[in-house]
């Protein structure tokens, strides 16, 4: 298991700061970037004992493996990698559950867009399988702009049966397919749900799609025929939260 990570980009750091800031334990700033954000997170970072360095912009694209750092670049203890048991903990403190289930995503860019819709929606956990999925990266943290702060990413060995597990505790769970009769505005999003996305490849795995209690469309009125896992995600998730606040 890794035991550090590299987190880079004004938001991811913030959020780091805000929420474990005993997890940071060097900060690397862009050499000659005069800046009022760099400058409050530095200072912020100074006052939990922090290490801060300058870098040239070659070092730092080098230490984050990326050119859009914002010049702020973070080594950090790596996070707790959270399971099925933590998944029960959410679950057994939870009143009304609202989980997103993302099957197969492994492009950290969606994965890390999917994170920062959870947050604005006010979802409670993300699911995914431990294996044919990304996890949390740097790139990951950079694109979710704080929200894999705030946000527990629950990686599961086996995928349908953490469906079925949620279901015996009560979580109604519905995916989504193209091909599906019910259209996303039909359904009923209430009560305590998990909704499951698929990667816009391939959609949901058969037993993925077998393990859900309902299937659902979006209504599309254009030429494509699929959306981006990240804007479909975001799509279900407020249509949910409309649903949820009516």
């Amino acid at each position: 298991m890794k035991k550090q990570d590299i987190i880079f980009g004004i938001h991811a750091v913030e959020a780091l700061l805000k929420h474990s800031p005993e997890r940071i334990i060097e900060l690397w700033l862009l050499q000659g970037r005069d800046d009022e954000r760099l400058t409050v997170l530095a200072n912020q970072a100074k006052a939990f004992g922090t290490t801060i360095q300058v870098a040239s912009r070659k070092a730092l694209d080098d230490k984050a493996e990326s050119s859009q750092h914002q010049g702020i670049v973070a080594r950090v203890k790596a996070a707790k990698v959270l399971n099925e048991q933590d998944l029960d903990v959410l679950l057994a403190n939870t009143e009304q559950a609202f989980l997103l289930i993302l099957d197969g995503v492994t492009d950290p860019h969606n994965l890390g867009a999917c994170l920062r819709n959870a947050d604005a929606a006010g979802v409670q956990g993300i699911i995914v399988p431990k294996d044919n999925s990304v996890g949390l990266t740097a790139t990951v943290s950079k694109v979710a702009c704080g929200a894999a702060e705030t946000v527990p990413l629950f990686q599961v060995t086996n995928l349908a049966r953490t469906m079925r597990h949620l279901q015996d505790k009560g979580v109604w769970i519905v995916g989504t397919a193209g091909e599906a009769d019910c259209e996303l505005y039909q359904a009923d999003l209430k009560g305590p749900l998990a909704i499951a996305m698929g990667a816009e490849d391939k959609g949901l795995r058969r037993l993925s799609r077998e393990s859900c209690d309902s299937l659902i469309s979006i209504p599309m009125a254009g030429s494509v025929s699929s959306l981006n896992v990240s804007v479909a995600t975001g799509i279900c998730l407020f249509e949910a939260l409309r649903q949820r606040r009516s």
